[in-house]
């Protein structure tokens, strides 16, 4: 699935945004008191979505920004669906991809807080005997290192080097998907380094069906959505390769010089607990602020969450926690987020301390440097500006 592995290409980033390819207004304009505190920012964005989808050429853009009162202002550009023209919805369905690690994440620091899993306990403990492989060693590789991305495990995404487009409908069982990894080679000694694999999400996501004896969405549904009053996110259940309505058209093509196609309908099954979730901007945006705000995790599990090492692949200054990335702004401070791609939809949002949050989708991913520049200035922009 290209080199865009479920939001690895975010080791050429910060965070990432949004945009498309014709330009409408803003889903909502701000109004009355609201307007006076928010129009500078609101401007910024559109003008920010509408250079992205004119000159980068995205199909389309989609964004939600979280003010410190609370209110949302969701903005469009570019077309939702190539072949009829319609509108982008505001505020509308997609394919959130690695944010769903965030959400993972989250549930197993619950379970280290409930005293069912520790941090520093090697895999071994909780699944024995199934990590193994060529430089490979669960008795060598703690929950942490999962987490954090320095396991060494490697990246089973690198099956969809050559394209998507074959694996489009494709169901992967979890366990196909570490097999895939396994077959390859150590990325390096666990705790040596840091480097993004979406296996160590795969494997985080066992654990947590090991440990609980339930199945994986059904625990980020109770856990997390229900828990925090999220009515727009959602674990798709096996086979589903739908979006809910409304959601705007997602775009992906194996070979540069080939047209788009639409892979709106696709398998997520390829991402599982690291990349299969679908959600709105407003409410990453809100699971983020809610995160920040402790309403998810005790005290000492946030802050684990927040304990960061360099991420040198991600941009500079990016760190990362365990299933979190902070962020410097260029106004000063840091944002904390994720950011997520799967074909077709490629995701950026922050959120800051203060309850401020920005989340950006693109219908299609970005394919070179300039873009996500420009991504990643326009997350950037609608929290500094």
């Amino acid at each position: 699935m290209s080199d865009h592995r479920f939001g690895n290409r975010r080791r050429l980033t910060t965070i990432v945004a949004l945009t498309c390819l014709g330009i409408l207004g803003a889903a909502t304009a701000p109004s009355g008191a609201l307007a006076a505190r928010t129009g500078r920012t609101g401007g910024v964005v559109q003008q920010r979505l509408n250079h992205l989808v004119r000159d980068d050429g995205f199909p389309a853009a989609l964004a939600s920004v979280r003010g410190h009162d609370g209110d949302f202002r969701h903005y469009t550009a570019g077309v939702g669906d190539l072949r009829t023209k319609g509108r982008v919805p505001a505020d509308g369905y997609v394919r959130i991809g690695s944010n769903t690690k965030t959400f993972t994440a989250v549930v197993v620091l619950q379970l280290v807080g409930e005293g069912r899993i520790r941090l520093d306990e090697p895999i071994e403990t909780y699944l024995p005997g199934l990590i193994r492989g060529d430089g490979i060693d669960g008795r060598h590789i703690t929950v942490r290192q999962l987490l954090q991305h320095t396991s060494g495990l490697p990246n089973y995404t690198s099956l969809f080097a050559n394209g998507f487009l074959p694996y489009q409908h494709r169901y992967f069982e979890p366990r196909e998907l570490l097999d895939l990894a396994l077959a390859k080679k150590a990325d390096f000694p666990p705790g040596t380094k840091w480097e993004y694999s979406n296996t160590n999400y795969v494997v985080a996501g066992l654990l947590v069906e090991k440990i609980t004896g339930r199945p994986m969405a059904e625990q980020i549904t109770d856990r997390v959505i229900t828990r925090i009053g999220l009515r727009h996110t959602y674990f798709p259940g096996v086979g589903d390769q739908t979006i809910r309505r409304p959601h705007p058209e997602g775009y992906a093509k194996d070979d540069p010089k080939a047209p788009l196609t639409d892979v709106t309908e696709s398998d997520p099954s390829m991402g599982w607990a690291a990349g299969q979730m679908i959600s709105t901007p407003s409410d990453v945006d809100r699971f983020f602020t809610a995160l920040l705000a402790g309403r998810l995790l005790a005290p000492a599990q946030l802050k684990e969450m927040r304990t960061t090492v360099a991420a040198p692949e991600m941009g500079k200054g990016v760190r990362y926690g365990l299933g979190l990335m902070s962020t410097p702004l260029s106004c000063g401070g840091v944002a904390w987020g994720h950011g997520g791609d799967i074909p077709g939809y490629s995701t950026s949002n922050a959120a800051t301390e203060d309850g401020r949050a920005v989340t950006i989708a693109v219908t299609e991913l970005p394919t070179d440097l300039a873009q996500i520049g420009h991504l990643n200035a326009a997350v950037d922009a609608a929290l500094c500006e």
